[in-house]
């Protein structure tokens, strides 16, 4: 499950040839949450504080993490995204 981004204690992965609709994982201290990359709607759990800043890196990115889920759909290797400053 390939890393691409962290911030704040933040961890964002997107797995390989996993499951529609587009989404992404987060990891926030013992916590753990699914984001659909369109619509932001959220499976799991997650502070809100944390999910504030996931939501915020969320629509600065949103192409490159289409991007990133087409390319895991074809087990091509993931691009890295800017982290939250």
């Amino acid at each position: 499950m390939p890393e691409i981004s962290r911030f704040y204690g933040v961890i964002i992965r997107i797995f390989f040839n996993d499951h529609n609709p587009p989404h992404f994982h987060v990891e926030y201290q013992d916590y753990e949450a699914t984001i659909d990359i369109e619509n932001g709607v959220v499976k799991g759990e997650m502070p809100r504080r944390a999910l504030k800043l996931v939501y915020e890196w969320l629509d600065l990115h949103k192409d490159e993490l289409i991007e990133n889920w087409e390319l895991a759909q074809n087990q091509e290797p993931l691009k890295k995204i800017e982290p939250l400053n």
